[in-house]
């Protein structure tokens, strides 16, 4: 979900060591979602930052940093740089089964961090680091003198070195499209089923009888198939599942009326908008 909807990421290496103060500096890669869904090519990037606390050791961690809104992206692209929590709000990145529910209380939020350390992840405050862009770095891997805009918003192809990065991050926006298209054809079954319970026909207060519109006894059987399925209400009536073949005893001519049928032994009136004839 997050990844999905994310206009960018940024995935880095980083170092962490102090004694009373902490110090924290790595390497990593920025992208950027194009406005066609498709992803950069990766610039790459530095970042650094002080904290506080009574730390003391080294620490090795992996750091995702989610990027929600354009202005990040291309306040980092047009700049060189970018400081968490200073223009841009920062919160820990959501995670667990309340994950959409936490993204709804953070949707303010323009970045959210996560880190992986000693192999689980867990959210992380990068309250004051820095993002810089390692201009040298592009220089040799791109062989040319380029900047973070011109590689995160250009025509630079994707280099065949990041595929397998492409790979996963498109499989989690191929995932979330496919549980949204699942939910939506749940939704339109459900509405479907509604709209047809609101289209029942006034059902009447004796049973049907032969008229002048009614199918005479001496009138081959009629068979209809039934549309949707039909659960009885009352006594008297008919109950069938979708694709059933019922015989139609006596009818209208209107599909918004009750008609009398049998299916499996079994005599009674049905509403006659929930089949079609065969």
């Amino acid at each position: 979900h997050v990844i999905a909807k994310a206009k960018g990421l940024a995935v880095l290496s980083v170092i962490k060591a102090g004694f009373l103060v902490t110090a924290r500096g790595g390497s990593g890669i920025v992208l950027a979602r194009r406005p066609d869904g498709e992803w950069s090519a990766p610039s790459a990037i530095g970042i650094a930052g002080l904290g506080g606390g009574f730390e003391i050791g080294i620490e090795v961690s992996d750091l995702v940093i989610i990027l929600n809104y354009d202005r990040a992206v291309e306040a980092f692209a047009k700049g060189g740089n970018l400081t968490l929590g200073g223009n841009f709000t920062v919160a820990v990145g959501p995670l667990g089964r309340n994950l959409e529910g936490d993204v709804a209380l953070r949707s303010s939020a323009a970045v959210f961090t996560y880190c992986k350390s000693r192999g689980l992840f867990a959210g992380v405050s990068l309250e004051g680091s820095c993002l810089v862009e390692r201009k040298e770095t592009n220089r040799k891997f791109y062989c040319q003198d380029i900047r973070a805009y011109d590689i995160l918003f250009g025509d630079i192809p994707r280099p065949a070195q990041a595929e397998d990065l492409y790979e996963i991050l498109d499989s989690f926006t191929e995932k979330y499209e496919n549980e949204g298209q699942r939910i939506n054809a749940r939704r339109a079954a459900r509405e479907q089923r509604e709209s047809c319970a609101k289209e029942l026909p006034p059902k009447p207060s004796v049973p049907v009888q032969l008229n002048s519109g009614s199918q005479s006894n001496s009138d081959p059987l009629i068979e209809v198939t039934a549309l949707y399925s039909f659960e009885g209400q009352q006594p008297g009536d008919l109950s069938f599942q979708a694709g059933d073949r019922i015989t139609v005893i006596s009818k209208t001519d209107s599909h918004f009326d009750w008609w009398e049928g049998k299916i499996r032994g079994q005599t009674g009136i049905f509403p006659a908008n929930y089949v079609t004839m065969n």
